[in-house]
């Protein structure tokens, strides 16, 4: 008997998509240069049908709207090549796309770390969502529906005037499922500046959900040395949770699927972009496709900054100035809770136990945050200035 089922990995659901059904109501549609609107009929009418327009320039200062369609539908795949894909400029494009004529964009981040790749450093790599073959392009696969219009638009807040090709393939249907959720994308970045203060990759949001998954980027302050900040834990607060979270990870390297460290990896739903121990940048994603998380109140994730090393090698930072927080020390058997003592012992001091020791740092992280919510708008704050996005990146 032939095998007419496909299974498809999409929206971290697997969905049998019956490559022999032809669904009712549902047409095809490509939105580029060459078909604005992806209207019947009107593709190709530059250069009498010719290559007429394939690509265009998106100047300094300029915003472009590439999609901007009434009615419903599913955004299937996006697909983009830029002539510069360094990271200054690819922090410095911005991406937002906006649901049901809503006033604010449910995607509103920088364009390269949209596309999974933290610290907008472009190397190959391809997972379950988004692909970059050769380091040249920008592909998403996320499903993102609308009920009645879709608007994208790309802002140059560079200095560099871009070549720019691009494909936004999407299926018009007569109506949406009532449980067809919105796509949002969040982008933040925060210099650390108070020890034990975790991270927010997301910060709360309401309504009903699903967190779909995430890409972190971490500059390491030099301050700390060799020591490397993959012992923090990932932490994730449900539907009402305060103090403590539903569910916690177990480090850094952990949550992108590794072990012991990282290096540079694309699984289908984890992997490390970036791993330059001796620049201090580290670049990982996590999607939850296989593990999915659902919210019906509210979600917020966090992550901590500690970094490790035996104590000899942590007194030594200390002793240089280094500002940090022993949290644990790990011996042979077993594990010292320096959080849950009273007076822990200082480091400095000679009696301070032997073993590995992690411990509370500062350093600069950013993310891109992917979930879907029961809205077209999340009442998240706005992408920050092109300044603060690019700072430390403008030489790599």
């Amino acid at each position: 008997m032939a095998l007419s089922l496909l299974f498809v990995v999409a929206a971290g659901l697997v969905h049998a998509q019956e490559l022999d059904r032809l669904p009712a109501k549902t047409a095809t549609r490509w939105v580029s240069f060459e078909n604005r609107t992806g209207a019947n009929g009107k593709g190709g009418a530059e250069n009498r049908g010719g290559k007429g327009h394939p690509f265009d320039w998106l100047k300094p200062g300029e915003r472009m709207t590439l999609v901007d369609v009434a009615g419903c539908g599913t955004i299937r795949r996006i697909w983009f090549t830029l002539s510069d894909r360094s990271p200054a400029v690819l922090r410095a494009i911005r991406l937002d796309i906006y649901w049901d004529h809503a006033a604010k964009p449910a995607v509103s981040a920088p364009f390269g770390d949209f596309f999974c790749t933290g610290l907008a450093m472009r190397t190959p790599f391809q997972n379950a969502l988004f692909a970059d073959p050769r380091g040249t392009s920008f592909n998403c696969f996320i499903p993102m529906p609308f009920r009645t219009g879709a608007r994208m638009v790309v802002t140059n807040e560079s200095k560099v005037n871009e070549l720019m090709f691009y494909d936004v393939d999407m299926t018009r249907e007569a109506k949406q499922p009532a449980d067809a959720a919105y796509f949002h994308a969040f982008w933040r970045r925060e210099h650390m500046s108070r020890l034990g203060e975790a991270y927010e990759i997301l910060p709360r949001v309401t309504g009903r959900g699903r967190f779909l998954g995430d890409n972190i980027g971490i500059i390491g302050d030099p301050v700390y040395g060799g020591t490397e900040p993959v012992e923090g834990e990932v932490k994730v607060y449900l539907d009402g949770d305060q103090k403590l979270p539903s569910l916690v990870g177990t480090g850094t390297e952990d949550y992108a699927g590794a072990g012991w460290g990282l290096s540079t990896f694309s699984d289908l739903y984890q992997g490390c972009t970036v791993a330059d121990s001796v620049h201090k940048r580290w670049a990982l994603y996590r999607l939850h496709v296989p593990d999915p998380i659902y919210f019906d109140r509210d979600c917020r994730v966090t992550i901590d900054d500690i970094g490790g090393g035996s104590t000899a090698d942590v007194r030594k930072l200390v002793e240089s100035g280094a500002n940090l927080r022993p949290v644990t020390i790990t011996q042979e058997s077993k594990v010292i809770y320096l959080l849950d003592q009273a007076n822990p012992p200082s480091i400095r001091s000679a009696g301070f136990p032997e073993g590995w020791v992690n411990f509370y740092r500062l350093d600069d992280y950013s993310s891109t945050v992917y979930f879907y919510l029961d809205r077209p708008e999340s009442g998240l704050p706005a992408l920050p200035a092109a300044g603060e996005r690019i700072r430390g990146l403008e030489n790599q």
